[in-house]
């Protein structure tokens, strides 16, 4: 349902009044946070009413690799996932506010866009103050764990805000043989990390506990971020399957004769499927288009016998009906889109993200939610989960879909929740990774307005009802004119009043990417 005039004044209002306040935060020293947090009186659920929360989060897994979405490749196998949906609920239209590990990370902790909560790119740490919602259950009587990937700067694996556990790794890690911070004990793992993550995890919740409390627990997976490496057991088990290349990866005048150029010369660079003609010139050669296909879906496939591991866990113990799990990607990942295989730009298959919620008894069982949400609504969602009510100070920028999902919602044929009718995107060019450059976007049912800053090159508007994969730019046909102009108007009167448009400049920090050739 889409707002009332009302209502989007209201949270206009709103978005300006959190930019004022999150300014007013940052300003604020650690040791004041941390008071703030302690000393909320936060309204909460009386502790038999509180469920159990599981965050599985992955990373750079598509929305459409999955095989309860209709879309997916025929022969990839993700039964527990397609378990979650059955028996739980799939957001089917879930996406990210920026398309970066680090800051879409930051949103999912924190409920704030990127350019409220400071975690602009990939190399530098949480600045210091900022406020993760684990920190208000933790107020309220849960105990929180981390385990896996963080990934908000690359230096450091020492204890994350807002946990009293913590099993963790410093910035990417890796596919094997891991390195990880357990409570400040560093230890030296065998084996595929995706595997080992989930261990740690089952372990916690088995044996580290305390079980008179609730417990939230983060497991974050590097998987299936790129370069992708199947867990050994996986390796080639879709060596000979067919893959299908998108519409729009060919370089050929259809696909690129109205859009920027920039999205052209992309495909030629670092995450270009071009680029792979030269990767032996590289200091980490990619394989061929179709290999990298295959490798992507075998990598899925580990990642999902492993979220099935932490589902027999739950179910096993008895503790399914008080238990709510979330699965979710941190970003989407284009495997042949465009030319790309990345993320970083407003094309779907970029923003979107797989969302997945099972909580038996608890909300409608294989619901398919088909209203917009974001990384930015997580925090507000799993806190309501829990009876948990954030102090004034959380100043979310996202809201809880909970409503969505329980019984009493639209989903069963009850109460009708007002919801947005529109989301906003940010990005902001990277010194490491520059072929992508800064760009602000509007993106309703029907349509989506892309504005890139700092450039001279086009803007976008695409009809995603007529052009499902975003070949088609309008932006100069005459008849779109106006709905371009006031998409434009849209977007920038929400950036301005949300504090967006204020664009970090940042002193370069880690490798330039795109230099990084080796000479003949």
């Amino acid at each position: 349902m889409s707002d009332t005039p009302a209502e989007t004044v209201r949270r206009r209002e709103l978005l300006g009044r959190a930019a004022a306040a999150a300014a007013a935060l940052a300003a604020g020293t650690p040791g004041a946070v941390r008071a703030q947090v302690a000393g909320s009186k936060s309204a909460q659920a009386p502790a038999g009413d509180r469920p159990n929360i599981v965050l599985i989060l992955s990373d750079d897994h598509r929305y459409d690799f999955m095989g309860c979405v209709p879309t997916c490749p025929q022969f990839l196998e993700t039964p527990h996932m397609d378990r979650m949906a059955r028996q739980g609920a799939r957001l089917a239209n879930a996406f990210v506010s920026t398309s970066l590990c680090s800051p879409s990370r930051a949103s999912i902790l924190t409920g704030q866009y990127m350019h409220h909560h400071k975690v602009v790119d990939n190399q530098r740490p949480e600045p210091e103050g900022i406020v993760f919602f684990p920190q208000y259950l933790r107020q309220a009587g849960y105990q929180t764990a981390f385990v896996g990937k963080w990934h908000m700067g690359h230096d450091s694996d020492e204890a994350r805000p807002g946990f009293d556990h913590w099993a963790s790794f410093k910035g990417q890690g890796t596919y094997a043989d891991p390195l990880i911070n357990v409570d400040g004990q560093r230890k030296q793992f065998k084996g595929a990390t995706t595997d080992i993550l989930t261990d740690l995890a089952l372990e916690w919740m088995d044996k580290g506990r305390d079980k008179s409390k609730p417990f939230f627990l983060e497991l974050s997976h590097k998987a299936v971020h790129y370069p992708f490496e199947p867990i050994p057991r996986h390796k080639g088990r879709y060596r000979d399957k067919p893959v299908r290349r998108p519409e729009t990866m060919a370089n050929t005048e259809r696909n690129y004769r109205t859009q920027p150029r920039w999205v052209r010369d992309r495909r030629f660079g670092i995450h270009g499927v071009d680029h792979m003609e030269t990767g032996q010139l590289d200091h980490d050669p990619v394989p061929d288009f179709d290999a990298l296909y295959r490798s992507f879906c075998e990598t899925v496939h580990g990642l999902d016998e492993n979220v099935g591991r932490v589902l027999k866990y739950i179910d096993d113990a008895g503790l399914a009906r008080s238990t709510v799990v979330l699965y979710m990607g941190d970003n989407g990942f284009e495997l042949g889109e465009h030319g790309f295989y990345d993320k970083r730009d407003a094309f779907e298959h970029s923003i979107r993200v797989p969302m997945l919620v099972y909580a038996p008894g608890r909300i409608k069982e294989g619901a398919v939610v088909p209203q917009m949400v974001q990384n930015i609504d997580v925090a507000a969602t799993l806190l309501e989960a829990a009876g948990v009510k954030a102090p004034a100070s959380a100043k979310f920028d996202g809201r809880s879909f909970w409503p969505l999902l329980t019984p009493a919602g639209p989903l069963s044929g009850g109460k009708q929740v007002p919801w947005r009718d529109h989301i906003l995107y940010e990005y902001h060019w990277e010194w490491n990774f520059p072929a992508t450059p800064t760009l602000f976007a509007i993106r309703t049912d029907r349509y989506k307005y892309v504005y890139h800053h700092g450039i001279w090159d086009l803007d976008c508007l695409y009809d995603l009802e007529n052009d499902p994969v975003e070949r088609h730019n309008l932006i100069e046909v005459p008849a779109f004119r106006e709905l371009a102009e006031r998409l434009r108007t849209q977007l920038f009167e929400e950036l301005g009043k949300s504090g967006a448009l204020d664009i970090p400049v940042r002193t370069p920090a880690g490798e330039r990417l795109d230099q990084r050739k080796i000479e003949r």
